[in-house]
């Protein structure tokens, strides 16, 4: 099956398109999901998963090597009426969302001691965001963290990354029936930080699940988010916006499963690079399987290149099983900034910066909205205008 790769700048691709009788999913990975590291063996690169990760930049979170010597100061803000919890390894709500998927996730799921299981009760609406803030504070660390919301609950969840350290982790979202829930995760670490993070979601019936992930900061960030579907009319909205700078790898690997009739999934990324050996990969799957009829999903990927030296992967897959569906597409474009724009505002007396400001800022603009949280999504901005004052052009 063709796949679109290191797209040129200025060229637009719709992938690959595979109708089959088998889903390939798990032939394009190294083993199939497991709990267990020996389960996967030691990547050397060559992987599918994982040929475009620089692994010598991973610390020893691949191969082993990596001990747990360091931690994070990890705090919950939750409202009135939802539950934070420490708890074992033994316990049963670990690990319904997915099982881990390669040698790092794996890894962090074997390696975790204490997990944090956050609760929101059945038909609770929260007024206030759930607020989780995890703040790196040197060496090697694994973490293991669910959020759980009971049937017809809603709610909106921020996790903060911040500081510095090798971080790699597993996160899960368990959705009830006509369950809601918003997540805003943002990677805003400090440059030599190194994380690596699985995210499962278990969307239930009819229940509406949106993530919104933003990257900025980091040495290396490398997210694997994914979605199954527990029950028929389930939602997913997957949002993410990255900004990678001169010798920054981020990795963004999503996968949507859809193995359930009448579900529905929206896929949109964007990411901005700038300075020499910039690196951004994104790997967008989306499987429509057999019993999955009535499905209706789109996956779209646009990159905006601001300085020569910078590169993007960018890679959409939809693999379909069944002709029974309402639609399906995907789409991935990268091109350089768009000078004609900037003259366009510098003739009418914006002064460059400012101008070049303007049109990055409206690139990520709809993103910016579905967070719908007014104090993050200034902050965002602000960061994104302190990367564009840091460009080198």
């Amino acid at each position: 099956m063709a796949e679109a790769q290191n797209i040129p700048v200025g060229s637009t691709t719709a992938g690959s398109i595979a109708v089959a009788a088998e889903s390939t999913v798990a032939t394009r990975m190294s083993a199939p999901p497991s709990f267990e590291v020996a389960d996967f063996p030691v990547p050397h690169g060559r992987e599918e998963e994982w040929r475009f990760t620089p692994l010598e930049r991973l610390k020893g979170l691949h191969d082993g090597t990596a001990t747990a010597d360091g931690g994070v100061k990890a705090e919950v803000s939750a409202p009135e009426g939802v539950t934070v919890e420490t708890v074992g390894r033994g316990d049963a709500r670990l690990g319904r969302a997915g099982r881990p998927v390669d040698r790092v996730a794996a890894q962090a799921y074997s390696a975790f001691e204490k997990a944090t299981v956050v609760t929101v009760p059945k038909e609770t609406v929260l007024a206030e965001p759930i607020r989780v803030g995890i703040q790196g504070q040197g060496g090697v660390s694994f973490g293991h963290t669910v959020f759980e919301l009971k049937p017809f609950a809603e709610a909106v969840v921020v996790i903060d990354h911040t500081g510095d350290g090798v971080r790699a982790a597993n996160v899960e979202y368990v959705l009830g029936d006509g369950a809601k829930l918003t997540v805003v995760s943002v990677q805003d670490w400090d440059d030599t930080a190194v994380h690596c993070s699985q995210h499962n979601a278990l969307v239930g019936r009819d229940a509406t699940f949106k993530s919104v992930v933003v990257t900025f900061g980091g040495d290396l960030v490398r997210l694997h988010p994914r979605v199954n579907y527990a029950g028929p009319g389930g939602e997913a909205e997957l949002y993410g916006l990255y900004f990678t700078d001169n010798g920054q790898h981020q990795e963004h690997r999503l996968l949507v499963d859809h193995e359930t009739p009448n579900c529905r999934s929206n896929v949109v990324y964007k990411g901005a690079l700038q300075g020499a050996d910039a690196h951004a990969v994104w790997i967008g799957d989306v499987v429509i399987r057999a019993s999955a009829t009535g499905t209706d999903t789109y996956e779209l990927n646009r990159n905006l290149v601001l300085t020569d030296g910078a590169r993007v992967d960018s890679v959409p897959n939809l693999e379909i099983e069944t002709g029974e569906i309402v639609g399906a597409g995907h789409a991935s474009a990268t091109g350089r900034f768009e000078d004609e724009q900037l003259f366009y505002l510098m003739a009418r007396g914006i002064p460059e910066q400012e101008a070049r400001r303007l049109v990055v800022r409206g690139f990520f603009a709809e993103l910016v909205q579905q967070i719908g949280l007014p104090d993050l999504q200034e902050r965002l901005l602000a960061r994104i205008d302190e990367e564009l004052e840091e460009s080198v052009v």
